[in-house]
């Protein structure tokens, strides 16, 4: 990650009934978790899994096939956290042990929102995306999208099958709120933020054409429907996140429903993220809630954004100190076919929160 040292991460613990909240968070755990193991071939693998309940055993056990893509799909949203806060004060590091994400995801926070809806988003993703390059028996390319359109060109191709990666998302990732009724207010914020993450893919599919014809003419034209790059996803997330609407627990009929605790606000949509609790400043080292602070980040000296040395150091400060690097200069083709680079020395600054 740029502008962070390696191996910090901020943690938030839960303040209220840690162990109730903590069955929300298991499968998140999991699938960050999953992302480090190696290939998943045998049932036996599993059941030697942590933090699967058993309908989700089961299903890990019908589809071995899908669950490497489960695996990488996990390695994605890993990534996509970390590139999307990695100027931030969390900066959605893993730890190697559970939870990996740490204990903000024990807390009904904006963060938290943000973990649940790239996490589903990941699975969704990879699945569609094997079902597309022919690694699923189970699935194909989405033979639903044919003939012609009134745009005048004609469908054709391989259309990404996203229907096949966001119904397996729904099934496995859903599965641990919905096998307890989903009748909680954290429940129900996990659902919502699980599907918003689906929705940030279905919402920005995208049509990508080939031109037929004479000498490279565009006669004719074949195309077919393409997943967002994933970076895409994780930019409408991440907007998602920033403007995220607080909410609580409301009735409508025998119905419980998540409501914007301010009546003010209009409803939230199923795009939208939701949360329940408020976030922490994650400024200071506070061992016992779990809390490392941000003493020790790089920070941008000219920013006046959340990167810039004020915010990120919480108004403590910062060290400067000055590093040499050295980088690839002077670079000439040479035919044929390299290409040689001389090596130059720079000084720069460096910033650090004190």
């Amino acid at each position: 990650m740029l502008g962070v040292i390696p191996g910090r991460c901020q943690l938030v613990p839960s303040t209220r009934d840690g162990s109730s909240l903590a069955r929300h968070v298991v499968l998140h755990r999991y699938l960050a978790k999953l992302s480090s193991v190696g290939s998943i071939s045998e049932e036996e693998t599993c059941e030697k899994l942590k933090g699967l309940i058993q309908r989700q055993v089961q299903m890990c056990k019908r589809n071995l096939e899908v669950m490497d893509s489960v695996r990488r799909g996990a390695q994605l949203a890993i990534e996509e956290c970390q590139y999307q806060f990695r100027n931030r004060r969390w900066n959605c590091s893993t730890l190697d042990t559970l939870p990996v994400f740490g204990k903000v995801v024990t807390q009904g926070t904006r963060e938290a929102a943000f973990v649940y809806a790239i996490s589903s988003a990941g699975v969704a993703f990879a699945v569609t995306r094997a079902c597309s390059s022919g690694e699923l028996d189970k699935c194909g390319c989405d033979r639903t999208v044919q003939g012609g359109s009134p745009q005048g060109f004609q469908w054709s191709g391989c259309s990404d099958n996203i229907a096949y990666g966001v119904a397996f998302s729904q099934s496995f990732v859903d599965i641990r709120e919905r096998s307890k009724g989903a009748s909680s207010n954290r429940a129900l914020m996990n659902l919502h933020n699980n599907e918003a993450g689906r929705k940030a893919i279905l919402n920005n599919m995208r049509v990508e054409c080939k031109c037929h014809g004479v000498s490279g003419s565009c006669e004719f034209k074949t195309c077919w429907k393409a997943m967002p790059p994933f970076r895409k996803v994780g930019n409408v997330l991440k907007e998602k996140f920033d403007g995220a609407t607080e909410v609580e627990q409301s009735e409508i009929g025998s119905t419980k429903v998540l409501v914007p605790k301010n009546s003010q606000f209009k409803p939230h949509t199923d795009e939208d993220l939701v949360y329940l609790d408020s976030s922490p400043d994650f400024c200071d080292h506070d061992l016992k809630n779990g809390v490392l602070g941000t003493s020790g980040r790089q920070c941008n000296k000219t920013s006046k954004a959340i990167d810039g040395c004020e915010l990120m150091c919480c108004g403590r400060g910062f060290h400067t100190d000055e590093v040499e690097v050295v980088e690839r200069c002077s670079c000439k083709f040479h035919w044929c076919c390299s290409v040689k680079c001389k090596p130059c020395h720079r000084v720069v600054e460096i910033h650090t929160c004190r």
